[in-house]
């Protein structure tokens, strides 16, 4: 041995001891990126585990609103206590996420992703940032204080009651002592932080997410279960008699059911209306007569698990009506010949699909809720409003309503004042010539046409409501004073009629 230390190394030799510590270095860089690797593959695992449980957090969410929907007084005060978790945990989670990019801030730079994940770090293996940040600056103490105030709140909003659950809340978010290398007890935020890759401590941080979500999801379905949401059991018998109808045309039935609210399947109950007792399917029914407020009382007899018979009374009130109908013209109080005139029509205690109308001297249509009634002669005009009660039709009134024709209505240009217009305002496209009728009726005319004769002689024949550009042309070289006469003017409205001509004098 002591003469090979005298020995100097060959070529050969010196070239073997360098490819051996080269493949030595490269077989330590192998180690070390599969567990690099490992960690990017839990993390990966533990966002789509994440992922999974805020789909099902969502759906206990959308249960509990359903359930507090069906029940308000009962379920309330559970789903407050749940909205209460969602926000705290929606709040801690963020916390969380906001540590994790401060951290990866710190340790990328520029480089930094939002969010990110382990596979998305360039220094996975930094073990200066995390020391740094999480024990030199002390946020890892904060995190610890947040996990243990987290912690404390889950167990006192399930109600510290369900020991099971509490446990787990209790393991879930322990903050423990833990034991170095050397057998040493240190700290929790120091097994988290101290001389930890990047890729370590940013897994544990997802896996404490992972945890929020969990546990979110564990104390919101606990809250639903206590709700009762969806448990049939009986603890109030009610009984209810069930109208098909408060309101009653005299003549017709009254028809009622009479139910016991939660009753027991496997036995039937006995049913009294007004002394008498009726079927056991509970229907009462009765012909109403004379007209006003009517009164039903009775009761429900029942056996109780004791065997015991118990009543439970009950009443309600109906009004019976004489046959009657509204009939409103919505449009006035007559009606305007070859018009189609707008009607309401209604009959109180009926349905609109049980209502039918008919006249003499007009045809009659219908158009959604209204009613299109349209004279086709001159008088008068008798309404009839039938409706179907009890499977037969019955006439409810009878109205008369007087016809009148429809004045023709008057033309006139926007712009002018006494027939008297501007030239600049006559040669604005813009104003219109229009026509209008009586302001009570419902009719809206458009002028279609006119023709336009200048004081030459001249006539232009114009479409439309306004001058096109042959007529603005010919009268743009007109001076004040001049007259120009607008005649055969055409409006459609309730048909096609021709108005009276008008002039117009430029001032």
């Amino acid at each position: 041995m002591g003469g090979a230390k005298n020995c100097p190394e060959t070529p050969r030799q010196k070239m073997i001891s360098m490819m051996y510590l080269v493949l030595t270095a490269m077989l330590a860089l192998n180690v070390s990126a599969a567990i690099l690797n490992g960690y990017a593959q839990v993390d990966d695992s533990l966002h789509a585990t994440i992922q999974t449980m805020d789909e099902g957090n969502r759906k206990t969410y959308i249960d509990f609103k359903v359930a507090l929907s069906q029940n308000q007084e009962k379920v309330k005060p559970w789903y407050d206590n749940a909205m209460l978790v969602k926000e705290k945990s929606e709040e801690f989670y963020q916390y969380v996420q906001n540590f994790k990019d401060e951290m990866v801030q710190e340790a990328e730079g520029a480089k930094a992703v939002k969010n990110a994940k382990v596979r998305d770090l360039g220094k996975q293996d930094d073990t200066n940032v995390p020391q740094r940040y999480g024990l030199n600056e002390g946020n890892a103490l904060i995190l610890k204080q947040k996990i243990e105030e987290y912690r404390d709140f889950m167990i006192q909003v399930t109600g510290e009651e369900d020991e099971m659950l509490n446990k787990e809340f209790m393991e879930t978010f322990a903050t423990p002592m833990g034991v170095n290398a050397d057998g040493d007890s240190i700290t929790w935020e120091n097994t988290i932080f101290y001389e930890m890759p990047m890729c370590a401590t940013l897994t544990v941080l997802t896996k404490l997410q992972s945890d929020i979500r969990h546990c979110e999801g564990r104390a919101v379905r606990y809250l639903l279960t206590q709700t009762d949401a969806s448990d049939l059991r009986v603890n109030k018998f009610e009984a209810h008699i069930i109208p098909s109808a408060d309101y009653v045309i005299r003549g017709s039935k009254y028809k009622a059911k009479v139910v016991l609210a939660a009753m027991d399947s496997t036995q039937a109950p006995e049913f009294y209306v007004n002394g008498k007792q009726i079927g056991g399917d509970g229907m009462y029914e009765v012909v109403a007569s004379g007209s006003g407020r009517k009164k039903i009382t009775g009761e429900v007899r029942y056996l109780d698990k004791k065997g015991e018979m118990q009543s439970m009374p009950f009443e309600r009130e109906y009004t019976v009506g004489e046959p009657t109908a509204s009939v409103a013209n919505k449009d006035l109080n007559v009606m305007f010949k070859d018009w189609n005139n707008k009607f309401s029509v209604s009959v109180p205690g009926v349905s609109t699909h049980d209502v039918s109308v008919s006249c003499s001297g007009a045809s009659v249509s219908r158009s959604g809720s209204d009613w299109i009634i349209k004279p086709t002669g001159s008088g008068n005009v008798k309404v009839s409003v039938h409706a179907k009660i009890d499977g037969t039709s019955r006439l409810m009134g009878s109205y008369d309503y007087r016809v009148v024709p429809l004045s023709s209505p008057a033309a006139r240009f926007d712009a002018s004042r006494d027939g008297r217009v501007s030239l600049s305002a006559l040669l604005n496209p813009s104003n219109k010539f229009t026509a209008s009728s009586s302001s009570v009726e419902p009719v809206h005319w458009t002028i279609t046409s006119f023709q336009v004769r200048l004081p030459n002689g001249k006539e232009i024949s114009v479409k439309g409501n306004s001058l096109n550009n042959e007529a603005i042309n010919a009268i743009r070289g007109l001076k004040k004073g001049s007259s120009i006469t607008i005649f055969n003017i055409k409006a459609s409205g309730a048909g096609t009629r021709t108005l009276y001509p008008i002039s117009l004098v430029l001032n």
